[in-house]
């Protein structure tokens, strides 16, 4: 019988052992593009905002022995979050140090719109969410027939209309939006499912 699925909490002490290959794989899918997304949304380029990820996932390898999670010191997440802003500001800050032949000013633009961390509407969480909402998708996909999951898809995603959705999949337009109310109630309690099992980070 498979293993029981692990909880965020659970993961964090797994990858205190460095050799625990399917904790880091874990990890670096949940964490990964949250970094990733972040640091593209502070304006890096795409290779940059790769390299940024690497020397993050690198700092939280080189602490993972010392993790011990203690609510009064806060969360993984808000460590993570540090972690990945100070290489941010420390990245911009050394663009803007170096000589330019452009002359931009855009590093300080994008240093200067890096928000507190308390601040409403915090890109970090937003990324986060975006990230949750992915896996339950990801997760929950195979439990619906290919026609509802593309009612859903066509509407919820991609914002069209039930009627046109309706007329490509041969599908009525009550059918569509029950099809789409299905796949979302199911979407809903994954993602609290993942949000529970990620409280303690």
């Amino acid at each position: 019988m498979a293993d029981a699925p692990l909880t965020r909490a659970t993961l964090l002490a797994r990858i205190r052992d460095g050799h625990d290959t399917d904790a880091w794989r874990e990890f670096l899918h949940l964490y990964g593009p949250v970094v990733y997304g972040f640091a593209r949304n502070r304006g890096l380029q795409d290779a940059d905002a790769a390299d940024l990820m690497q020397e993050v996932l690198r700092s939280v390898a080189r602490n993972a022995n010392k993790m011990e999670y203690d609510p009064k010191r806060g969360t993984f997440r808000g460590w993570l979050y540090t972690v990945t802003r100070n290489k941010v500001y420390n990245f911009l800050n050394g663009q803007r140090n170096r000589p330019r032949a452009s002359g931009d000013s855009a590093a300080q633009e994008r240093l200067d719109a890096i928000p507190d961390r308390d601040e409403p509407g915090n890109d970090w969480e937003l990324e986060y969410q975006r990230q949750l909402s992915a896996k339950a998708m990801d997760r929950v996909k195979g439990e619906f027939q290919k026609s509802t999951w593309s009612a859903f898809w066509g509407t919820a995603v991609e914002g069209r209309t039930p009627n046109a959705v309706g007329a490509e999949l041969k599908m009525s337009t009550g059918a569509v939006y029950v099809a789409k109310s299905r796949v979302i109630a199911r979407l809903r309690d994954e993602v609290k499912k993942l949000e529970a099992e990620a409280e303690a980070w």
